[in-house]
């Protein structure tokens, strides 16, 4: 099944509610989607819908806050990856062209005594906003649980054990990104808000958006629409997973196009939860996703490795 822009819809509930049966339907339906398309859209993904619109409510009301008291959480050092962002700081890989938005990241927060938690930086509170980071919290958990699944399911489409990614994905290195695309007040040098870009992480989860703009790129090399139905959230591989699996599920160009015109005096907010394992997890292609007519296409790397480069490349890290 597709939503209306044609990437395709699945749904969770096969696989966390279902029959052996219906699971392994989810997992056919998932992996095939991952190998020819790169994005899918899921419904019955287990975030809470007032969640979800709560997150809106609270991160709209950051950004909304004076620039002389965001600048106050763009902590130097931090390579972005805690606190503000601010405007045009973030470029895509390949571009000069700084991206139009400001953005605030949350990471995260080990509860257990994995050593792991000494590699992390605090999250940054905002008491201005008292509400905005404890509810960037909730959110974190909640896309964490869902994307558990959806990596059990590739583990399985991949001959993997399922709980092949636990090690690496519990206590990792993921992100909940709250984007700002502000209003467009001149000419813009771009059309672009986000230039083509692919993601780094393992994958994915985008829940909605404030408005339109999310462009995926096809085989044939065409821009197409993605537009997540209410209730849906869309969920792509990044470019560790592709790593990691030799190119066969792969990590789809993506970019946010300005809106027309008559819509430049509109913000447009987007929440992105990029799901990152351990810094120390492998990215050697496995075994399995090697052949003679699939050679190995990558050097080995850690992913702890891999992220310094591409944070390097995109000008967040010096």
């Amino acid at each position: 099944m597709s939503n209306e822009v044609g990437i395709p819809c699945i749904d969770l509930a096969l696989y966390t509610k279902g029959n052996a049966e219906q699971q392994q339907e989810f997992v056919q339906q998932l992996g095939k989607a991952y190998e020819e398309v790169g994005f899918v859209a899921v419904k019955n993904h287990g975030v809470p819908d007032e969640l979800i619109s709560r997150l809106y409510k609270e991160v709209e009301q950051f950004f909304k806050l004076p620039e002389e008291i965001k600048v106050k959480y763009e902590i130097p050092g931090l390579a972005g990856q805690r606190g503000y962002t601010s405007f045009g700081k973030e470029h895509a890989k390949g571009s000069d062209a700084p991206d139009l938005k400001e953005f605030y990241q949350f990471g995260q927060e080990v509860l257990d005594n994995d050593p792991v938690k000494n590699e992390y930086p605090e999250n940054v509170e905002v008491p201005e906003a008292p509400n905005f980071v404890p509810t960037l919290r909730a959110a974190y958990r909640e896309f964490e649980k869902s994307g558990s699944y959806l990596l059990e399911a590739i583990a399985l489409y991949l001959g993997l054990d399922k709980n092949y990614f636990v090690p690496f994905t519990h206590n990792g290195n993921s992100i909940l990104r709250a984007i700002h695309y502000p209003p467009i007040t001149s000419e813009p040098k771009s059309s672009i808000r986000a230039e083509q870009h692919e993601d780094i992480n393992l994958i994915t989860l985008l829940v909605g958006a404030s408005a339109d703009g999310l462009q995926v790129m096809n085989k044939k090399g065409q821009w197409v629409d993605v537009k997540a139905l209410p209730g849906q959230i869309v969920v792509n591989v990044g470019d560790m997973l592709q790593r990691l699996t030799n190119n066969r599920l792969r990590s789809t160009t993506h970019r946010v196009v300005n809106p027309p015109r008559e819509l430049w005096h509109t913000s447009r907010y987007s929440i992105p939860f990029f799901l990152h394992p351990k810094s120390s997890m492998s990215l050697a292609c496995l075994d399995s996703c090697i052949d003679a007519d699939h050679p190995k296409a990558y050097e080995d790397i850690t992913a702890g490795e891999y992220l310094d480069e591409r944070l390097a490349e995109i000008g967040l890290k010096k």
